[in-house]
């Protein structure tokens, strides 16, 4: 997986230093575990600040992607540049439509995340939402498996996944979640007006705390002997039954 990070890879404390004045996305920083530097510290002060994740690693890992002198400090370039959410919403009900949200919850296979993307523009989804801890990279791979789509897309990172959904029901959203644990069927459920989809990770789906905040728990009905779907997968067939649904 290190390999895939290598072309947007920024390493050593000056060059990160340099992403920071010039103010670049940045997407996510590893530090050395058990470096200490006032420079260090700097520059992990402004991620925290800014909302950038900041993973401490041990030298092993460091080593790995790169053999270079990385002084203990690596960040990674975004090759997009986020939306802010309010911005987005204002948008889209200043241009007359109803908001077509995509909101993802720890979606941290880069693949998926690109699948998704490209499902998302075609479907017309105005912006996807993920949080700044705990999603996919976004990469060369997620862009490339998006086929362009990440570079046309809103993609929205949050700080606090609670805080947008409180953002986008006050704004007239309505929020709907899938799981297999649903009662009513994704068919028989209008997906038209305003509206949040959220996908949930492979491994569990939507989080608890997330779920007691969704309008509607929704499933996808699945006759065959297989309960579960590829999460790319699955937010294609949402998607184009919210397109059939508004058409």
């Amino acid at each position: 997986m290190e390999d895939n990070y290598k072309n947007n890879m920024v390493f050593g404390v000056h060059p990160v230093q340099e992403l920071i004045r010039a103010q670049k996305e940045i997407e996510k920083v590893f530090i050395q575990n058990g470096v200490r530097a006032p420079e260090i510290s700097e520059i992990s002060n402004y991620c925290r600040a800014n909302g950038i994740p900041v993973q401490y690693v041990p030298m092993e890992k460091m080593n790995r992607l790169t053999r270079k002198n990385h002084q203990g400090v690596i960040a990674f370039i975004c090759p997009i540049e986020y939306q802010p959410l309010e911005k987005v919403i204002q948008m889209i009900f200043e241009e007359g439509r109803d908001p077509f949200i995509l909101m993802l919850d720890r979606v941290t296979d880069v693949r998926n995340f690109g699948a998704i993307a490209r499902t998302a523009y075609a479907a017309g989804v105005d912006a996807i939402v993920i949080p700044s801890r705990g999603s996919a990279l976004i990469n060369g791979d997620a862009m490339k498996t998006s086929a362009g789509a990440l570079s046309a897309i809103n993609v929205c990172r949050v700080d606090n996944m609670k805080d947008a959904m409180d953002f986008l029901k006050a704004s007239g959203l309505r929020i709907v979640g899938f799981t297999e644990k649903a009662k009513q069927s994704l068919w028989k459920s209008d997906l038209t007006g305003p509206l949040c989809v959220m996908m949930g990770s492979e491994e569990d789906g939507i989080s608890p705390a997330y779920m007691s905040r969704l309008d509607d728990h929704l499933l996808i009905p699945m006759p065959g002997d297989i309960d579960s779907l590829n999460v790319s997968v699955a937010t294609g067939i949402v998607c184009f039954e919210v397109v059939r649904q508004r058409l």
